[in-house]
């Protein structure tokens, strides 16, 4: 394909259209090897990083910290008792609120992990200064406005769950 032909705004699109492939590629090639080496999904391994931060967490203020829906939590959670990865337990002064324990699964799934639970993605994010995060949000905010069929809910759904396996050709070098 020539580019030369092609005028500069197409130019900067495909440029930034490369560097969103980038981007994925490498946030499914990450959470893939979590996966695989962990034997659960990456959010799931970040709910377990969440409890083993916060002991006796409640549902509710682990779906804030995870920027998820508390029903997404929850469900989340139920699957990971299920596994014997968390358990939970009654406050003892307020025999309502169940805070959530990491279990001896969790500590083995978590021991596995090749980096951080949430993913490189917050963590890259974490680290871009504070006025360059502000441009990104800014810029983004502008993108996410002309993007036809946008679902807003997909802003509370991991990313570890929206994607989907690495294929063999794409993989890294490791």
């Amino acid at each position: 394909m020539k580019l030369a032909s092609h005028n500069p705004s197409s130019l900067l699109t495909l440029e930034v259209l490369q560097q969103f492939r980038q981007i994925f590629g490498s946030l499914r090639q990450y959470f893939r090897l979590v996966e695989e080496r962990c034997g659960m999904p990456g959010s799931w391994l970040w709910l377990l990083q969440e409890v083993e931060r916060n002991p006796a967490i409640g549902i509710g203020e682990l779906a804030v910290r995870m920027g998820i829906h508390q029903s997404t939590c929850s469900l989340m959670v139920d699957k990971l008792v299920a596994r014997g990865c968390v358990t939970k337990q009654r406050n003892g002064r307020d025999q309502r609120r169940v805070g959530l324990v990491l279990a001896e699964n969790g500590l083995a799934a978590l021991a596995a992990l090749p980096g951080p639970a949430e993913g490189i993605l917050p963590e890259a994010l974490a680290n871009l200064p504070e006025v360059v995060l502000k441009t990104l949000n800014i810029n983004l905010d502008e993108l996410i406005r002309h993007l036809p069929g946008k679902v807003d809910g997909y802003a509370e759904t991991p990313l570890a769950d929206m994607l989907g396996p690495v294929d063999d050709e794409h993989k890294r070098d490791a």
